[in-house]
């Protein structure tokens, strides 16, 4: 299921509402969808790259606003709509144990996530909402994160064109990992020492 699903965000990138598209599935990544912007983003940086900046706009306000949206389902509607969602996904436990380990430092998570899907957004930005995060604080680190991995995206598409999408495809996760998981361990050391 998930590789056609995969496969039919990929092939939204030739239609003529393509634009459209890429900003619904930004948007609804950030709240209760399974598949990464990036699958639409990247061939359609790569059709037209003298809009790859576009793009990269349209998918950040976008995946904010979708961000907002699993922001509110946590803080207005956990109960109701975010548990569903998240056991339908299988993540309710893995949004629990977050819960419990970063609840008051959820700002982290909300970055590495925005930049590496480290944890899914989706459960970071219900989270954000569970835990009652101020939402203008939440909106700002939401446009930072997303807005630099579609930005860094849009450069690098544009700066190398095809040859660079199979690195991204194979090796971007790995590399934002490995940047979420030192900006991680750098605030863990921050914190013990402070």
């Amino acid at each position: 299921m998930l590789r056609r699903l995969y496969d039919w965000t990929l092939s939204l990138a030739a239609r003529k509402g393509a634009e459209v598209w890429l900003a619904v599935i930004a948007f609804i990544e950030s709240s209760v969808f399974l598949v990464p912007a990036d699958v639409l983003f990247l061939p359609m940086a790569l059709a037209r790259p003298e809009r790859a900046y576009r793009y990269a706009l349209i998918a950040t306000v976008a995946s904010v606003a979708g961000g907002i949206a699993g922001w509110m389902l946590g803080y207005y509607a956990f109960d109701a709509l975010a548990v569903p969602i998240l056991q339908f996904y299988g993540k309710l436990e893995a949004f629990e144990r977050l819960r419990v380990a970063w609840g008051d430092s959820v700002l982290l998570l909300l970055i590495t996530s925005g930049l590496a899907h480290l944890p899914p957004i989706k459960v970071v930005t219900i989270l954000s909402g569970a835990v009652k995060v101020d939402l203008w604080l939440f909106v700002i680190s939401a446009i930072a994160a997303r807005g630099a991995r579609f930005f860094a995206l849009a450069w690098a598409l544009k700066r190398w064109g095809e040859p660079i999408r199979h690195f991204i495809e194979n090796r971007l996760g790995q590399i934002a990992g490995l940047a979420a998981a030192a900006i991680i361990v750098l605030y863990v050391a921050v914190r013990a020492f402070a």
